[in-house]
């Protein structure tokens, strides 16, 4: 098995990453070394973009201007307050029909309640992580689709509001999910940005992520080399076989 430093470069290096790989972890206790947050955060997502800079935990209360995030977290320790905030907002998003009552219990929530959540690049995270986080544009998002559909069986799911949901999503089925973002996510997360889409992989899982990603970043990239110059002889006319096309590889 890769160590954690290794499976960071893998991922950055095969995907081209504009930012590093991102750690996550779930404790009960606050881990010996890892500094306490210690701002103030508008909203829970905003972690993961901070995360890319250092390793440093949270509780309910760093997270208490996002009553969704505690919610889909399942934090415990929120203030009282909390629970008037979380209905407060879902009525406001449901005045709006951006989310309708009988769609809220299907927001993906922890299956365990959490007391710290702790955030970091990969490369440096001091415990296991349980879940890997990835901004990744629309070619690298391809990839990914390509190695998880391997490693989970399956097509990943895309998903929507809340962007902060893809986490439990992930956490507790223990496969793959790509999520579009939220329109809150996506004005808190500079790194979020028009092009881009966050991914979660779970990090027990992550040596065979790593291995497929890496094979097929290098067959993308040899097959769009193979497109590239059969586009170009199809349009000065001529009409190649695959043959042809792949005796091309080598100019």
């Amino acid at each position: 098995m890769n160590t954690i430093g290794e499976q960071a470069a893998t991922l950055e290096e095969a995907l081209k990453l504009s930012l590093p790989p991102l750690a996550i972890a779930f404790a009960d206790d606050l881990p010996a070394g890892v500094s306490p947050y210690g701002e103030v955060a508008p909203a829970g997502c905003y972690f993961w973009q901070e995360a890319a800079q250092r390793v440093f935990a949270t509780s309910a209360e760093d997270h208490a201007l996002c009553a969704i995030g505690i919610h889909t977290h399942n934090l415990t320790d929120a203030p009282a307050a909390q629970s008037g905030e979380l209905m407060a907002a879902l009525e406001a998003m449901q005045g709006l029909d951006y989310v309708r009552e009988e769609e809220v219990a299907a927001i993906p929530v922890l299956s365990q309640p959490v007391r710290h959540t702790v955030y970091g690049p990969l490369a440096d995270f001091p415990m296991a992580p349980d879940i890997v986080l990835l901004f990744a544009h629309a070619q690298q998002s391809l990839i990914l689709t390509e190695a998880a559909a391997r490693v989970d069986e399956g097509v990943p799911p895309a998903m929507g509001r809340p962007a902060c949901a893809v986490v439990p999503q992930v956490k507790n089925g223990g496969r793959a999910a790509m999520s579009l973002g939220c329109c809150g996510a996506r004005a808190y997360l500079d790194a979020l940005s028009d092009d881009v889409a966050l991914w979660a992989l779970p990090a027990d899982k992550l040596d065979a992520y790593c291995h497929e990603i890496e094979g097929l970043a290098k067959s993308n990239e040899v097959l769009t080399v193979f497109h590239e110059r059969r586009r170009e002889d199809v349009a000065a006319g001529k009409r190649p076989t695959v043959q042809e096309s792949l005796g091309r590889l080598s100019e």
